[in-house]
């Protein structure tokens, strides 16, 4: 059996996001990755069981990166406003600066190679974001609404903010991204 190698394996990692962003998940090919990534196509299925396994592996990595990034000094005890403006900042950042996997999410999280257990992994990542809300819900500083709503509302509009401005539809303004945070804290708050 041969050894696994990190570093091969960020390298496929990030051969894959390249090429899944430039052609799309169906063109993009095994065999294709690991020319990419400067690898044997026996290499990747070392760390790999095909493409659909090195997909969801992928995808659950670059959550873990962003929800470290979102909860990096997360302190629920300060005010709740604080504490969802700071996520919601520190997620804008890392979309606006992961360019490749904030896009490369955006396209698997829409397809059917994405298992169910991989998005569960991937929403418990976020799980201080869900006590958060249920705090808040407690405490009658959010609506009494399905968590999962809250989550929505709070994420989806930086999203789409963030790809418009990929797309170049919209301007990066230091004040758009604060009335953007401060319209979603207002759309959860009861």
């Amino acid at each position: 059996m041969r050894h696994k190698d990190e570093n091969k394996s960020e390298s496929i990692f990030n051969a894959a996001i390249q090429l899944i962003n430039e052609h799309g998940l169906s063109e993009t090919s095994m065999s294709k990755i690991a020319k990419k990534a400067g690898v044997s196509a026996s290499t990747i299925y070392v760390y790999f069981e095909n493409k659909e396994d090195m997909l969801n592996k992928l995808y659950l990595s670059v959550k873990k990166k962003m929800s470290l990034e979102v909860f990096y000094n997360f302190d629920d005890s300060i005010s709740l406003q604080t504490a969802f403006e700071n996520a919601l900042r520190k997620f804008l950042n890392f979309i606006l600066t992961n360019k490749d996997e904030f896009l490369f999410i955006e396209q698997f999280s829409n397809s059917p190679l994405l298992h169910k257990l991989s998005q569960k992994e991937g929403i418990d990542l976020f799980e201080p974001l869900f006590n958060l809300f249920e705090k808040g819900k407690s405490q009658n500083v959010f609506k009494q609404v399905d968590t999962n709503l809250l989550h929505l509302f709070m994420f989806n509009p930086a999203v789409q903010y963030v790809k418009g401005y990929f797309g170049g539809q919209t301007e990066l303004k230091q004040e758009n991204l604060d009335e953007l945070i401060q319209m979603c804290w207002d759309a959860l708050k009861a």
